[in-house]
């Protein structure tokens, strides 16, 4: 369901007028084209699996235990509060990248704006936390392995990571961030395949080419799109220039003529 995130930006780009497409030119087809192909390759990896190419062999206790944590896993799920909550976090991701682009033009600050953003996403989170979790005893930290994923999360995930995407926002908009969405779905496969010991299938192999295809076509029109841009506002600069510089000359010509000899 997170692969929608790039539809749903570019959705919501367009009707702001954040991100603007011109479907009659080579770049506005690009981008909707390359956004299309992005998502149907990430979809592609999650619903066709094909045939095996490559397995890593794990040993029986690592096997036993993967298999031990999955299956805890699947008796847990409620599936239904579970695609509620993904289609929220599409949503709202969604709008938080397309949000970005006004308020990165009157507030450019990117740091500041992410120290801001992470401290009150913390605040909201740790109030919804005491509602939620009312047990005192799951609040204690009680590995190296936890303490190492709360660090995790709040410097590379909510720090660094937010930061990296607000530059993004800023230099190519909403949607040349959302659009690479897809690759988390790639990378997901990959780390399974390396960590967890999972089958890497043909599907894999074919939705990765198919999101590279549709990220090249998107920042190729990206790109088309710019060049063309700054060729029009260099053009409009030269004839102002032309014009200022007619005028000029037709002042001081009228001045001359009305001089007194």
């Amino acid at each position: 369901m997170q692969n929608s995130v790039p539809a749903i930006t570019f959705i919501m780009a367009c009707t702001l007028r954040i991100e603007h497409i011109n479907l009659v030119r080579r770049h506005g087809v690009a981008k909707v084209l390359g956004t299309i192909v992005s998502i149907g390759g990430a979809t592609t990896i999650t619903l066709y699996r094909g045939f095996p190419l490559l397995q890593r062999s794990l040993t029986t206790q690592e096997t036993h235990h993967t298999h031990d944590e999955i299956d805890s896993i699947n008796k847990s799920q409620n599936w239904t509060l579970g695609c509620l909550y993904l289609m929220g976090h599409c949503l709202s991701w969604a709008a938080w990248m397309v949000l970005q682009a006004p308020v990165l033009k009157k507030y450019p600050a990117k740091l500041t704006l992410t120290s801001f953003t992470c401290f009150f996403g913390l605040i909201q989170f740790l109030v919804i936390a005491l509602f939620v979790e009312t047990d005192p005893n799951n609040w204690i930290i009680g590995s190296w392995e936890e303490l190492f994923t709360i660090l995790y999360a709040g410097i590379v995930a909510s720090g660094l990571v937010v930061y990296l995407q607000t530059w993004c926002i800023y230099q190519g908009g909403p949607v040349f961030v959302a659009v690479f969405q897809p690759l988390q779905t790639l990378l997901v496969a990959a780390m399974a395949f390396v960590v967890l010991g999972d089958k890497l299938y043909s599907g894999s192999i074919v939705g990765s080419v198919i999101i590279m295809l549709g990220l090249y076509l998107v920042l190729w029109g990206k790109t088309e799109e710019k060049r063309q841009v700054n060729e029009a506002s260099s053009q409009e600069e030269d004839h102002e220039s032309l014009t200022k510089n007619l005028l000029g000359d037709e002042s001081k010509e009228a001045q001359d003529s009305e001089s007194p000899v």
